[in-house]
């Protein structure tokens, strides 16, 4: 029980540390997925399981002409939209998502985002993640760390987890880093992971997040989301 106590309490001082960074390098928390409508976030963000922000933000360029409001897509075409996303990844299984969230929200919202993670995961396709991710964006609500593949990488480096599932490293961050700050770690991370240090194995000692647990530069976990 006390290494476990020495352990979390270690943990909890490098999560710290690099959520202090983080709030000085990405102050501002800000998907890079592009959208006009709440509704089209939440799509986007759907559609970004799994696959780049860069695939999604081509995609949706042409989509989010045709389709703008639940109602929208509420009536899309299951076969013609199925085609319409066939870029990303799990693209069958995402678009019966998104008609039938579509069809809720209409439904059983009046057409409006909910705002609030219970209410946001009864939709189809949307979890922990999605939902914090909306919240965060576009109600500036931050109930809980969102966590992708970025953030589980990060997360298992820096030795802040012992688990592989999503929502449990979510739980396990929470624990670790005030309420204050939980707004920083997945667009820092995700930011971070993309121009700084990518995924793939490479000498990182001297980027600043390493500097602050250099043991992180030789820890490479296979991760898969």
């Amino acid at each position: 029980m006390a290494v476990k106590r020495v352990k979390q309490r270690q943990r909890r001082e490098r999560a710290l540390k690099l959520v202090s960074y983080l709030k000085k390098a990405y102050p501002v928390p800000k998907t890079e997925l592009e959208y006009t409508t709440p509704f089209q976030l939440l799509i986007a963000v759907m559609m970004s399981a799994q696959c780049t922000d860069k695939i999604v933000n081509r995609v949706t360029g042409t989509l989010f002409k045709k389709y703008k409001t639940p109602k929208d897509f509420a009536k899309a075409n299951l076969i013609t939209l199925t085609k319409e996303i066939s870029s990303v990844t799990f693209f069958r299984n995402k678009a019966k998502a998104i008609i039938a969230s579509a069809k809720k929200v209409e439904r059983e919202f009046g057409g409006k985002v909910p705002r609030t993670a219970q209410e946001l995961q009864t939709l189809s396709g949307v979890g922990y993640k999605t939902a914090h991710v909306i919240l965060g964006e576009l109600f500036d609500v931050w109930e809980g760390i969102a966590t992708d593949t970025h953030v589980k990488r990060f997360a298992k480096r820096f030795d802040l987890t012992d688990n592989d599932d999503l929502t449990k490293i979510s739980k396990d961050l929470e624990a670790l880093i005030p309420k204050k700050d939980w707004k920083y770690m997945n667009n820092g991370l995700v930011l971070y992971g993309r121009y700084v240090c990518p995924a793939r194995p490479h000498e990182c000692g001297r980027h600043p997040l390493t500097k602050l647990w250099p043991a992180a530069a030789k820890r490479w976990p296979q991760v898969r989301t």
